[in-house]
């Protein structure tokens, strides 16, 4: 049986995989997307860059550290029973260092282009009411944002059940991060993730600082719904760590 990562090689393997999910999906929507028609990725594309980027690392790294990547993650992991509360501080505080050394990384090379600036871009943060991409107001960015990340963690929970298919957890955790960007990038940019919100937001000027506190809060709410009803609604007899989902 192979031994347990040590706390060090699960917060690394955190570190990695929170900082390749900001710096590629946030990456993509600063330095891929265009305003001038028929250039630049687009959406979609900004959807599928973070969709991916989950599923790779995931497969790389989710067999060491449960393959989180974002606080709401290891909050509702916590609420439902697959990671001990004890661990969820250093897995929070790596993955938000995770997140602001992607965004500087990212703002050092979007730096390179004369006449960027991450106020005026926006810098891929996440906003409500004259900060959302289409205007939506706080409360539909509120709830938008509680379910999304709810449904995220039921994925979450089920896909990594043991009576789900085996070795399809990080597939189907990708491709629902990719729809829940499909949906919710024209209300809120899409956050579902502190960590992301926090990486680019810190960067981005002080009316994106002054709206974080919902891509904090919203996203926490949602993970705790989803963790404490996952068993209520579907049963945790098929109930794993994390880690131990992602190793089948």
């Amino acid at each position: 049986m192979p031994a347990t990562p040590s706390t060090g090689k699960k917060l690394t393997a955190e570190f990695l995989g929170t900082f390749v999910l900001v710096f590629g999906g946030c990456g993509t929507a600063v330095l891929a997307t265009s305003s001038t028609p028929g250039s630049g990725v687009g959406w979609l594309g900004v959807a599928l860059a973070f969709g991916l980027t989950v599923v790779v690392m995931a497969y790389a790294v989710g067999h060491i550290s449960g393959g989180h990547f974002n606080p709401a993650v290891t909050i509702g992991a916590a609420a439902g029973g697959r990671i001990a509360w004890k661990d969820t501080p250093g897995y929070i505080v790596t993955q938000v260092v995770a997140g602001i050394c992607a965004g500087a990384v990212l703002l050092l090379i979007a730096s390179g282009l004369d006449g960027f600036s991450a106020k005026d871009s926006g810098f891929a943060s996440n906003g409500y009411g004259d900060r959302s991409p289409m205007g939506y107001s706080l409360l539909a960015c509120l709830v938008i944002e509680v379910l999304l990340t709810a449904i995220f963690l039921w994925v979450i929970l089920g896909a990594t059940d043991s009576r789900a298919p085996k070795g399809m957890a990080p597939l189907a955790i990708g491709l629902s991060l990719t729809l829940i960007h499909l949906i919710s990038i024209p209300v809120t940019n899409t956050s579902v993730n502190p960590a992301r919100s926090i990486g680019v937001g810190l960067f981005a000027g002080g009316d994106a600082i002054s709206q974080l506190w919902l891509f904090i809060v919203a996203p926490i709410a949602g993970g705790l719904i989803a963790g404490f009803t996952y068993a209520m609604l579907l049963g945790d007899e098929g109930a794993v760590s994390l880690p131990e989902a992602m190793e089948t």
